[in-house]
C-alpha cells in the first residue's frame, strides 16, 4: 500500500488534503515515459514549442486564483503575496516562450571550403524539484526553460505544497503533448529515486543545502542547484536609520522570513545602532499576524510546526549564548504554526542564528565599529546566494559589491532588480544559472559540427 502525506493548513491545522507518495518504480516509469516523448518534442519546431508554452501560460493564468489560494492554504503566505508569485510564474513562462525560439548557437571562423558550427541540443529528460516557499514561480521558471529548449520534464513539487504543484502541472499539461510534462508526488525518498535514474539529462533543484548535497551524491545527470543562503545586510553609518530599519524588516520578515534571499544576519555600525534597533522593533511589532486568507494579515504562519521549532531553536540558542531579545522570540499558544517577528541584538558570528539559514521571521543584529569590520564579517561563511549593503558612500558600495562572495549583491534595496538578470550562487548555495536568459544555456548541450566539402 502506498505511503501518503497529509497536508494541514498552517494557519489553523485543518486538513487541506492527502497525496500518495510515488514509489521508486513509479519514479523510474515517469522518467521512462519522458524519455519516450523526448525525441518528438526535441524535433518540434522551436516556434511551435513557444506557441504551446504561451498556451500553457494562458492555462495557468485561467486558474491563477485557485493556485494562489492553494499556496496560502498549504504554506501560509498572505493571499496577495501568493497571487504575486503566481503572476510572476506566468510572466516567466511567457518570457521563455519568447526566448526559446531565439536561443541559438554560433558559426565559427574555419577554412574557406568548410562550415563550422556550435549547435545546441536538448539534454533530454530534466528533473525539476522545487521548494514549498514559492511553489508556482520557481517551477514555472525551470519548467518553462526546459520545455522551450526541447527537453521533457519530470516535475516533483515539494511534499509540503503538493496540491499546488498538482494543479500547476494539470494546467500546463493540458496544452502539451502527452509525456512532455510528468508529475511525480512524494518526499525526499521519491526525489532520491528520481535523480538516481540513469535516463536523466539534468537535475534542477531549488531548496535546502542538505537536499542539494543528497542529490549531488546520487545523480549522474548535470546538476543545477540553488540551495540555502545566509544572506548578510550591512548598514553603513551615513544612512537614515529609520529607512534602513524598514529595509531590514522587509528583508527579514517578508513571507515570514521564508524566502531564499531573506536577510539572515545584520551588521549595523554603532553610531546609528540605537535608532536603527528601535525602528526595527517598531516594524516587527506593527506586523499583523494571522491567516494568509485574511486580507489584513502581514505576517502569516510558518509552513509547519517542524519549521517553527527549527526557527525557535536558533533563537533560543542565541539567547542562551548571550544575545538580547528585543521583541518576539516566544512560541505562541493556540492553533497554527505562527511565530512572531523577532529582533535579537548582541549577536556574534559563532551563533547558529548568524551562521546558518534560519528561514523564519528573525532579525539577528551584530553592532560593529566600522564599515570595514561589517564587510569582513559579511564576507565570512560558506554560503553565497545574495547580500545587501545600505550606504550613502559610493566608495563603500563599490568595495562591497566587488568583495562580497555572493551571486547577487544589492545596494540600497533588499529586494528588486531589472528583469533578465541571472546570477550564479557561490559556495554551499549552489551552482549554475537558475533564471534569466542564461538558464536556457543550462538546459542544452553544445555540439561542434565541422562540415567539409568532399575532394573535387
Amino acid at each position: 500500500m502506498a505511503r501518503t502525506i497529509q497536508i494541514l493548513d498552517p494557519a489553523d491545522g485543518t486538513p487541506v488534503g492527502t497525496v500518495a507518495v510515488a514509489s521508486p518504480d513509479e519514479a523510474a516509469a515517469a522518467v521512462e515515459s519522458a524519455e519516450k516523448a523526448a525525441p518528438g518534442w526535441a524535433r518540434t519546431a522551436p516556434a511551435e514549442r513557444g506557441a504551446l508554452l504561451h498556451a500553457a501560460a494562458a492555462a495557468v493564468e485561467a486558474v491563477a486564483g485557485e493556485l494562489a489560494e492553494l499556496t496560502t492554504r498549504e504554506m501560509g503566505k498572505p493571499l496577495a503575496d501568493a497571487r504575486g508569485g503566481v503572476d510572476a510564474g506566468i510572466g516567466t513562462l511567457r518570457q521563455y516562450a519568447e526566448l526559446g525560439p531565439l536561443h541559438r548557437g554560433r558559426s565559427l571562423q574555419g577554412g574557406w571550403n568548410a562550415t563550422d558550427l556550435m549547435v545546441f541540443e536538448p539534454r533530454g529528460v530534466v528533473a525539476v524539484i522545487t521548494p514549498w516557499n514559492d511553489p508556482v514561480a520557481v517551477p514555472c521558471g525551470l519548467i518553462g526553460a526546459a520545455l522551450a529548449t526541447g527537453n521533457t520534464v519530470v516535475f516533483k513539487p515539494s511534499e509540503r505544497t503538493p496540491h499546488t504543484g498538482a494543479r500547476l502541472a494539470e494546467a500546463l499539461s493540458r496544452e502539451l503533448p502527452p509525456g512532455v510534462l510528468t508529475l511525480l508526488q512524494g518526499d525526499g525518498e521519491t526525489g532520491a529515486a528520481l535523480v538516481a535514474q540513469p535516463g536523466l539529462g539534468l537535475a534542477a533543484h531549488v531548496g535546502s543545502t542538505a537536499a542539494g548535497r543528497a542529490i549531488a551524491a546520487v545523480t549522474v545527470a548535470k546538476l543545477l542547484l540553488e540551495n540555502g543562503g545566509n544572506d548578510p545586510l550591512i548598514v553603513d553609518d551615513g544612512v537614515d536609520p529609520v529607512w534602513a530599519a524598514g529595509q531590514a524588516a522587509l528583508g527579514a520578515f517578508a513571507n515570514a522570513g521564508q524566502i531564499c534571499t531573506s536577510v539572515e544576519r545584520i551588521y549595523v555600525q554603532e553610531s546609528i545602532a540605537e535608532p536603527f534597533l528601535a525602528e526595527l522593533v517598531r516594524c516587527a511589532e506593527s506586523l499583523v499576524t494571522g491567516s494568509g486568507m485574511d486580507p489584513g494579515t502581514t505576517l502569516g504562519p510558518l509552513v509547519d510546526d517542524r519549521q517553527r521549532q527549527a526557527v525557535h531553536d536558533h533563537v533560543s540558542g542565541a539567547i542562551g549564548d548571550g544575545a538580547r531579545l528585543l521583541t518576539g522570540g516566544r512560541v505562541p499558544g493556540g492553533p497554527g504554526s505562527f511565530y512572531p517577528a523577532t529582533v535579537l541584538t548582541g549577536c556574534t558570528d559563532d551563533m547558529l542564528v548568524m551562521r546558518e539559514e534560519t528561514f523564519g521571521p528573525v532579525a539577528p543584529v551584530r553592532v560593529v565599529a566600522s564599515f570595514g569590520q561589517a564587510l569582513a564579517a559579511a564576507c565570512r561563511g560558506p554560503y553565497g546566494l545574495a547580500a545587501t549593503v545600505l550606504t550613502s558612500d559610493m566608495a563603500h558600495a563599490q568595495q562591497a559589491w566587488r568583495e562580497l562572495p555572493a551571486g547577487t549583491v544589492k545596494v540600497n534595496a533588499v529586494f528588486g532588480g531589472a528583469p533578465g538578470g541571472a546570477a550564479e550562487p557561490r559556495g554551499r548555495s549552489g551552482q549554475g544559472f537558475g533564471y534569466g536568459p542564461e538558464l536556457l544555456g543550462e538546459m542544452v548541450r553544445t555540439k561542434v559540427v565541422h562540415l567539409a566539402a568532399p575532394p573535387s
